[in-house]
């Protein structure tokens, strides 16, 4: 069932460019969509929600296409795909007004959740920032029972999101699945195989010329977000397991995953933003309302204070520094179902489709 019978703009010219594509067919190797895209005759809104999704973005397509500007024809798969992959986060957010609010207004929505946090915190934290422990300057109930509940909520809207998703592009339940597909949408998208540009030299992003730099910066953003979420992990076991107290020593386990994880979380993220923000305008997306960049920065803030946090051990600083920091990652945990995070799952379910498509294809 759709969510709406209601085309937009860019599902329209989707389709548009689709039809061109799918006559013309030169672009067949540089990735996923192509293949996907000459299996059918016709492209609807769930198509080109799905092909969007399968699309990396490395703009190969777009440096290589006779029928792009100026040409009368105006293809542009990689703009009108971004364009369209910002919209399904908004088609499919649960609540909706949640997406649409962050689509619309993607960095203040944003700043506006960080500030709402900090003065929680500020306001009805403990009465002292020059404890010892985190708990001594924030009450474990207060930052416990906000962070279930704030985790609790982005949890159920992230699952929402990635069940109407999957619906939509009308794929059997997982159960029904060859485990083979998930494998193979997974290993796809973990290693990022569509960022090669087809050829094995790298995207054609954030110019003309190839280059890996965007697969290498996506790869510390994932790897480093995995890191600081096992340390996340590992120091909810020691406080509840074994009633250790954070903050933690320099040697131990939540601390060195930490500590690796925040350093790929800022080199990552200070690297796809300069991407962002040098590459060509011709692929660029033009319906980019702040959230791609929020979500960047939001990781960034996150890493960077985490790490401050930590050299701020036993100073004045420690109470205020843990407001600023828990803040961010509170805010990173309400905007993960509405913004470039949950693109990533939307991706393995467009993979796990391609999989799914290419058994059916070479059975019948």
């Amino acid at each position: 069932m759709r969510l709406t019978d209601l085309q937009s703009a860019t599902q329209v010219e989707a389709e548009r460019i689709m039809t061109i594509c799918n006559a013309c067919r030169y672009c067949e190797g540089h990735c996923a969509v192509f293949p996907a895209m000459e299996k059918r005759l016709a492209f609807g809104q769930a198509d080109v929600e799905y092909l969007a999704n399968l699309c990396h973005n490395c703009g190969s397509c777009y440096h290589h296409c006779q029928y792009a500007d100026p040409h009368e024809f105006q293809v542009n798969v990689p703009q009108t795909f971004s364009d369209l992959r910002q919209q399904t986060y908004a088609t499919y957010a649960f609540p909706r007004f949640m997406g649409k609010a962050f689509e619309n207004n993607g960095m203040w929505a944003t700043i506006i959740t960080v500030l709402s946090f900090f003065s929680l915190f500020w306001f009805f934290g403990g009465s002292s920032f020059a404890g010892a422990a985190f708990y001594d300057i924030i009450p474990h109930s207060l930052m416990a029972n906000t962070f279930g509940a704030v985790g609790a909520v982005a949890l159920l809207a992230l699952v929402a999101g990635i069940v109407r998703y999957w619906r939509a592009l009308c794929l059997p339940s997982p159960l029904k699945l060859h485990w083979g597909h998930i494998i193979t949408g997974i290993k796809q998208g973990v290693t990022l195989k569509y960022l090669d540009g087809g050829s094995g030299d790298g995207c054609t992003y954030p110019n003309e010329a190839p280059s890996h730099a965007r697969r290498i910066f996506h790869q510390l953003t994932f790897f480093g977000f995995m890191l600081c979420f096992g340390a996340t992990s590992v120091g909810t076991v020691y406080h509840y397991g074994f009633d250790w107290i954070a903050p933690y020593a320099f040697l131990t386990v939540p601390k060195i995953l930490g500590i690796s994880g925040g350093i790929g979380l800022i080199i990552g993220p200070i690297g796809l933003l300069w991407l962002k923000y040098t590459a060509d305008d011709g692929p660029k997306a033009t319906a980019n309302k702040g959230m791609d960049a929020a979500f960047l920065i939001l990781l960034l803030m996150t890493s960077i204070t985490g790490l401050v946090l930590m050299l701020a051990k036993g100073s004045i600083l420690l109470g205020p520094i843990l407001i600023i920091h828990l803040s961010f990652v509170l805010a990173l945990f309400i905007t993960l179902p509405y913004g470039k995070f949950v693109h990533g799952f939307y991706r393995l379910v467009a993979l796990i489709k391609y999989a799914f498509e290419n058994e059916e294809s070479s059975n019948n």
